[in-house]
């Protein structure tokens, strides 16, 4: 049986974790270049499912590719819609050896596709040809991070479902490692400052062109990782405003509030738990920002005739 929030430790993976961010890194680099540039990045997240994280079918010359990390088999899928397919072994490998054969894989479905080689959003990165630090797997912590990326996905899925505005996909961004989902208010938002460690400026004012609030999961920056949930640009009284429950808080450093995962896995009802956090955070942003209220649709979980 899998278990629904399972424990997950930073300290205990924290390497593999490295690890798999990178390789995330070189598998979305291909989709950011074969994807149609949509919206906000739109075009660049990879997608929870059921074996582990997958790029969706990407366009390639007439035909479809799709690159699938499998994190209960603990391969690397790459499936063309012509029938071509390549298997790899998701194992103990430092990221230039992942960053050769991936591309070799590649290269004998008949995919050509050129990336940059150097990482995203990362402080000190080393380009992944040149990456030998970076080389732990372990296949249980990894089993145990899918499995609540899974949890996070079915909550996130039902607070976008509440929102009749503009609202993202749930989608798991590879620069920061984090599943993600935003709500915007349809108003235009002052240009972004940018600063993001090898991110260009121009990448991060695209992102956060409009006003918005978005929430989402992080397995680092608590002992065993955090949801969280900011504004852009964050209203006065944001970081003040009264939210649920009771284990949230603001961190002044990342700008944003935050709960610990820990303190959703353990909770009598973790599901609800975590929705009142993303409920709660939404109406600071909303109230005080002043959004116009959109009427709230039918519960999608309600069964239809």
């Amino acid at each position: 049986m899998s278990e629904p929030w399972p424990a997950l430790p930073v300290q205990q993976w924290q390497t593999s974790r490295e690890t798999l961010h990178l390789w995330s890194q070189v598998v979305g680099k291909v989709r950011l270049a074969l994807e149609p540039r949509a919206n906000h990045w739109w075009n660049v997240p990879l997608y929870v499912n059921s074996r582990g994280l997958t790029t969706s079918l990407m366009p390639y010359q007439g035909r479809g590719v799709e690159i699938e990390f499998d994190f209960t088999a603990h391969q690397l899928t790459i499936q063309t819609t012509d029938g071509d397919a390549r298997n790899m072994s998701l194992h103990s490998l430092d990221v230039a050896g992942f960053y050769s054969e991936f591309l070799s894989h590649l290269d004998e479905v008949g995919v050509a596709v050129r990336i940059n080689p150097m990482p995203a959003e990362i402080p000190d990165a080393i380009p992944f040809p040149d990456d030998h630090v970076h080389a732990a797997y372990d296949a249980e912590a990894v089993h145990r991070f899918w499995q609540s990326l899974v949890s996070a996905h079915r909550v996130l899925t039902r607070f976008r479902a509440g929102y009749r505005g503009k609202a993202s996909p749930v989608h798991f961004f590879w620069g920061g490692f984090d599943l993600a989902v935003t709500r915007f208010s349809g108003r235009i938002a002052p240009p972004h400052p940018g600063g993001v460690p090898h991110c260009p400026d121009w990448v991060m004012v695209e992102a956060y062109s409009d006003e918005l609030s978005s929430c989402g999961y992080w397995p680092d920056g608590a002992s065993e990782g955090l949801f969280y949930s900011y504004a852009y640009p964050e209203p006065a009284g944001f970081r003040e405003y009264p939210v649920a429950p009771d284990a949230t808080h603001y961190d002044t450093d990342l700008g944003e509030f935050v709960l610990p995962y820990e303190a959703v896995r353990t909770a009598t009802d973790p599901d609800a738990y975590l929705l009142e956090f993303l409920s709660s955070t939404f109406d600071a942003a909303r109230s005080l920002a002043g959004w116009e209220r959109w009427p709230t649709p039918t519960d999608t979980h309600e069964p239809r005739g």
